[in-house]
């Protein structure tokens, strides 16, 4: 499977602002450093310590965000057909069992958002409706059982 990591431009954009916001923090940090050295014993210096520990989760975050950058392809650059579902698809469903309507954007789990709609390609549902056409019904596997959605439309975003 590819490393590679497939984002919209907006959740680049975003992953790219939060790597920005850590860089600055980082001279927040290093100050609040060299004012706790300043306090003298470090051994028993709270400050010191939760600064330490922040500097840590800064590092680590800032690593990971940039190996993800690295990785990062554009959809809307990508040639990906649209008579399929496939990452960045917005896929409109219907419930067979209930009638209900819903809609989901398919994209990597970094840009996965439930509640807004916005679903990981490698989530139960997500993978259950990879490569799948309009017209198509689908039984997709999840953690309470069957669910079977009839495919209305595919929309690419623009």
């Amino acid at each position: 499977m590819s490393d590679e990591i497939y984002l919209t431009r907006a959740g680049f954009e975003r992953l790219l602002g939060e790597l920005e916001d850590l860089k600055k923090d980082r001279i927040k940090i290093s100050g609040a450093i060299e004012e706790a050295r300043l306090q003298g014993d470090l051994s028993e210096n709270a400050e010191y310590d939760a600064a330490k520990e922040a500097q840590a989760h800064n590092v680590a975050r800032s690593t990971s965000l940039e190996d993800k950058l690295a990785k990062t392809r554009i959809i809307e650059d990508e040639d990906i057909p649209s008579d399929k579902i496939f990452i960045g698809a917005i896929a409109t469903l219907k419930d067979v069992d209930t009638g209900e309507e819903l809609k989901y954007q398919l994209l990597s789990p970094e840009e996965a958002d439930f509640d807004a709609g916005k679903i990981s390609i490698h989530s139960p549902i997500g993978k259950g409706l990879l490569g799948h056409t309009e017209g198509e019904e689908v039984n997709l596997q999840v953690p309470a059982g069957t669910l079977t959605y009839k495919i209305l439309k595919i929309k690419r975003p623009k």
